[in-house]
């Protein structure tokens, strides 16, 4: 199989890759990334050598540069991980999040559609289900209900790749998942900015009550359902992926904590951003049952092996953490 990956130096695409070169899934990747302030090369060091591996530095709002990779690789498949993926980036600028999320999903699409592409793979995020009441889980045709400009947009994405299905009989099939974690991943997200400043005995900012409950996925499970929805789900079908466990942010906290050896005080309550969801969850048991996919790693085992990568990758988060990380990190969290 020949993929053209978006947003391959992201923290999920990146996994994607190596695992993906690892096992075999692939016999040639083109990787399509922007390097935005989450895309690192870094992250893929392992494979820049591979002779299956090849790097395409590039906006997939390019259209005539996207255009000129399809028509070289000719691939199999799209595997579309690029998107401005964090919320609270999303509150502070929407534009770039419709741009690319939107847009850049549109010009994907089209590119696919010329060069009659077998397969695209639209990769999104149950946030589009927004908040979700009570003890229910979201299955498939539940309602979107988007809170933030970033849900919103990923939303709209998904819409749109679903009526390339529907209008021109594209292969088209778009997975959901829960809250990612593990090694790579960019210390903006909750787990791995709780990790990176306990180390470092900084305050740990949690949002109001910090009892937001998530549903925690360990990001190669992710890449293994991705894998399975590429080579087995049906067209025009929409598969949610998670974990199976979900948990208040405060309690991931603490169990990061008492793993760091590290006190509770350094929890600080902030403000919480506006429209916060407060409950997320979903079923799994489309993907389960129709590709034979589930979850491998437990969350404590997942959190455990995450914990030790970034004690034993303190230099790669100095790095990624400089410049204009901090200062988001202040515009965002400096007047809670």
């Amino acid at each position: 199989m020949r993929l053209i990956v978006t947003g391959g130096a992201g923290f999920i695409g990146s996994a994607f890759i190596r695992l993906a070169l690892r096992e075999r899934w692939a016999d040639r990747i083109v990787n399509l990334d922007k390097l935005t302030y989450a895309g690192n090369l870094e992250n893929l060091r392992e494979v820049e050598e591979d002779e299956r591996y090849e790097f395409a530095h590039l906006d997939i709002c390019d259209e005539a540069g996207v255009a000129r990779v399809f028509e070289r690789e000719k691939p199999d498949a799209i595997v579309h991980f690029a998107a401005e993926s964090h919320v609270d980036r999303s509150i502070l600028g929407p534009a770039a999040f419709v741009e690319t999320n939107v847009r850049g999903t549109f010009v994907m699409l089209e590119a696919a559609r010329a060069a009659k592409t077998a397969r695209f793979l639209h990769v999104s995020t149950d946030e589009v289900y927004g908040s979700i009441p009570g003890s229910l889980d979201a299955d498939e045709n539940y309602p979107l209900r988007p809170s933030s400009p970033y849900s919103a947009s990923k939303a709209g994405s998904d819409l749109l790749a679903l009526s390339y299905f529907t209008t021109y009989k594209m292969n088209v099939v778009v997975t959901r998942a829960s809250n990612n974690y593990g090694p790579y991943q960019f210390p903006e997200k909750l787990i791995p900015l709780m990790i990176s400043n306990a180390m470092e005995d900084k305050p740990l900012p949690i949002y109001g009550d910090g009892m937001q409950i998530r549903d925690w996925l360990y990001v190669d499970d992710h890449c293994r359902a991705i894998c399975a929805a590429l080579t087995k789900g049906a067209p025009g079908e929409i598969y949610n992926v998670g974990g199976s466990r979900a948990l208040p942010n405060r309690e991931v906290v603490t169990l990061i904590l008492a793993s760091l050896g590290k006190p509770e005080s350094l929890m600080k309550t902030v403000t919480d951003r506006p429209g916060h969801d407060r409950r997320y969850a979903i079923t799994t048991e489309k993907l389960e049952s129709q590709t034979g996919w589930k979850a491998q790693v437990p969350f404590e085992d997942g959190l455990n092996r995450t914990i030790q990568w970034y004690r034993d990758n303190a230099p790669w988060t100095a790095r990624v953490r400089s410049g204009e990380y901090q200062a988001y990190y202040e515009r965002n969290y400096s007047r809670r």
